[in-house]
């Protein structure tokens, strides 16, 4: 089975103009495992338009599709995974409509927080920001590789290091005890997306 290490999380913002699918293209070239739709811009019907394109991608390159928020979304574009930030709604009745094996994350910095979201049903957690991010406007402070190593060994399923990581340091992430990275901006907001990708996969396959 694959082993989702790096995930790619989209960002209109930083995409420089290309399109959703043109960055998420480039991006399993580069080596992408899991490919993130997340776009706090668009109506339902047009991000499950996006969704639709990008899900297509990923299935010819047998990768993984996350819609970012929108169960709505997710289930009607039959995705593989749900991801949700702690503005959304409660993981627990998300997994009732939900089930395995659809993929269900959430985002934690505190091991308290990690361990309440595995009781609730989480499959794999986005922890952060490991480092300082610029993705997110309203990012709370960097929580250190200390913190990740000790929320990785806190919890039994697959923690993804996320927050200001670069092909510079996501060997560390790894070496913590991440089980995977995620990233914004390294990628998305890269002149050449799929070098950027492709420079990530090789630091992670180097930290594991």
């Amino acid at each position: 089975m694959m082993r989702p290490q790096l995930h790619v999380l989209t960002d209109p913002g930083l995409s420089r103009g290309r399109s959703h699918l043109e960055i998420v293209r480039a991006a399993l070239a580069g080596g992408a495992d899991v490919v993130q739709l997340r776009d706090k811009t668009l109506a339902e019907e047009v991000l499950t338009a996006e969704a639709l394109k990008l899900l297509a991608a990923v299935r010819q390159a047998e990768r993984l599709l996350v819609v970012n928020d929108s169960l709505r979304v997710a289930r009607r574009v039959e995705a593989d995974g749900l991801h949700l930030g702690p503005d959304d709604i409660p993981l627990a009745a998300a997994r009732a409509l939900w089930p395995r094996p659809k993929l269900l994350g959430g985002s934690a910095r505190t091991v308290e927080r990690a361990r309440q979201l595995v009781e609730e049903g989480a499959d794999y957690l986005g922890v952060g920001p490991v480092y300082g991010t610029t993705s997110k406007r309203d990012a709370p402070g960097a929580i250190g590789l200390d913190r990740l190593a000790r929320i990785a060994a806190a919890v039994g399923v697959p923690v993804i290091g996320i927050g200001g990581i670069t092909a510079d340091s996501a060997a560390a992430v790894i070496l913590a005890g991440a089980a995977g990275v995620a990233v914004i901006s390294a990628v998305v907001a890269a002149e050449d997306v799929r070098a950027a990708t492709r420079a990530i996969r090789a630091a992670i396959d180097a930290g594991s």
